[in-house]
């Protein structure tokens, strides 16, 4: 992570920062490194680092570099005091290195050689200010060019942005990452930088980063999309996801969307899009699971196991009458996780049902949803229409994402803007 150069001065090469995690002097998390900060200095003064960016709480936070004491194998540490949680908001002049430098075009001068950007390092001088000094460069437009690294002032293009610019080693940094955390982290790009990596994704992933975006960014990522992709990366989300997403949509553009949708794709999304906001039937999910009664307990567990399933919907299975997809037959009530565990493997689920529990209406409100789940310490319930078919389940995750505010991810409550002292 970090290294020496030949006069001893600290070397660093920033995409390796990226998820470290960061300490206070205590050997306390603070949260998780991001990005670095640089300023753009005029002539041939190399960009200075001013700071880095650090995750805290899902909520990017700027830390200058004088209060950073330590940059080495698997972690960065900070000196005693205490960290702002102002969200960081770049100024003019200053730019991201992961998040701006990464995959950038560029030239190397003296060949007109070609290349991306895949890294770059930044030095620590004896006065303790840290500076970019060299820029590694994947030669050529194939991913398994080689990769040289040059002193910064060989190359040309590094300060100027470029529309082409690619995704993949911004990527490549940030691999480990969750959909949540990448969202978090797509969410605080540029607009432009934003659409290149949507454009980098795959659609099973771009469909998982979209469903913890806000609103907005879903709307902007999707809208820049080619059609055909844009089809394939609804019909990859989970259907009430999809219909919340197509809700933000004028009806042509749900319609037109919607049509050009496979018909077994485009059906749950339709019948999600006919209730509600701030109902069950709105912020449902249209495939919890359902087991006919004379399933056991062992194909219960097999189904739970399935490593797509939220932790929340995995914590109970739905017993109803033929058929198995929504809307069901008779919904007959509820199997919990932990009555599964207590049984044998052979037992069927439908002599473990817990019928105490009323379901709810597809018109409950949000607050009734909310007071059930509180009032029976449950993390789903299920949802049934007026003649008692399952229509899906709404789960505390879907209910946390109504009541927080609409941008969550940005909301920040300190007033101002700018870094964080």
């Amino acid at each position: 992570m970090s290294a020496q150069t030949k006069t001893g001065v600290p070397r660093v090469f920033v995409a390796r920062l990226a998820g470290l995690p960061v300490f206070d002097p205590f050997g306390d998390l603070v949260g998780r490194a991001r990005d670095v900060v640089v300023h753009l200095r005029e002539g041939t003064d190399p960009p200075r680092v001013i700071g880095m960016v650090l995750d805290v709480q899902r909520r990017p936070i700027f830390v200058p570099m004088g209060r950073v004491t330590t940059i080495d194998v698997g972690q960065v540490v900070l000196a005693t005091g205490t960290v702002s949680l102002r969200r960081y908001q770049s100024r003019a002049g200053e730019i991201r290195v992961v998040g701006d430098l990464l995959d950038r075009p560029v030239t190397v001068r003296a060949s007109g050689v070609t290349g991306t950007v895949v890294d770059v390092a930044m030095e620590q001088s004896r006065t303790r200010d840290w500076s970019l000094t060299k820029v590694a460069v994947r030669e050529g437009r194939r991913r398994r060019g080689n990769i040289h690294t040059y002193e910064l002032d060989e190359i040309d293009g590094l300060a100027t942005p470029h529309t082409g610019q690619g995704a993949a080693n911004l990527l490549a940094a940030f691999e480990r990452l969750r959909p949540a955390d990448l969202a978090t982290v797509m969410h605080n790009l540029s607009n432009k930088r934003r659409a290149e990596v949507a454009a980098a994704l795959d659609d099973d992933t771009l469909a998982n980063v979209l469903e913890e975006l806000p609103e907005d960014d879903q709307v902007e990522i999707l809208s820049g999309l080619e059609t055909e992709r844009a089809v394939d990366v609804l019909e990859a989300m989970d259907p009430d996801d999809a219909a919340d997403l197509l809700g933000e949509l004028s009806t042509d553009e749900q319609e037109r969307l919607l049509d050009l949708m496979e018909p077994d794709e485009a059906e749950p999304v339709r019948r999600l899009l006919i209730y509600a906001d701030d109902t069950a039937g709105g912020i449902m999910t249209s495939e919890p699971m359902i087991l006919p009664p004379n399933a056991t307990v062992a194909d219960a567990l097999a189904r739970i196991r399935n490593e797509d399933i939220t932790p929340a919907l995995a914590a109970q299975v739905y017993v109803t009458r033929a058929p198995y997809e929504t809307p069901t037959g008779k919904y007959l009530g509820t199997v919990f996780f932990q009555r599964l565990l207590r049984e044998p493997p052979s037992t069927l689920v439908g002599g473990l049902i817990d019928s105490d529990i009323d379901p709810l209406p597809s018109d409950a409100t949000l607050p009734q949803v909310t007071q059930h789940l509180a009032t029976y310490n449950m993390v789903a319930v299920p949802v049934v229409d007026d003649v008692g078919r399952l229509l899906g389940a709404v789960s505390v995750d879907d209910v946390l994402d109504h009541l927080l505010p609409e941008d969550w991810r940005g909301h920040d409550d300190s007033t101002g803007g700018g870094h964080g002292g």
